[in-house]
């Protein structure tokens, strides 16, 4: 009864791309910082 409500999808490479697509953001963001905060040192000195 309860297999009718199921979707008969397959979330396996939708988590991975999800996964993926936040590892690229992460790494984005992170050099981002590097670069606003390594743009503000070297103005300092």
């Amino acid at each position: 009864m309860m297999t009718q409500f199921l979707p008969s999808v397959s979330w396996g490479n939708g988590a991975f791309m999800i996964a993926i697509f936040a590892l690229v953001c992460v790494v984005l963001i992170a050099a981002v910082l590097l670069m606003v905060l390594g743009g503000k040192q070297k103005k300092k000195s």
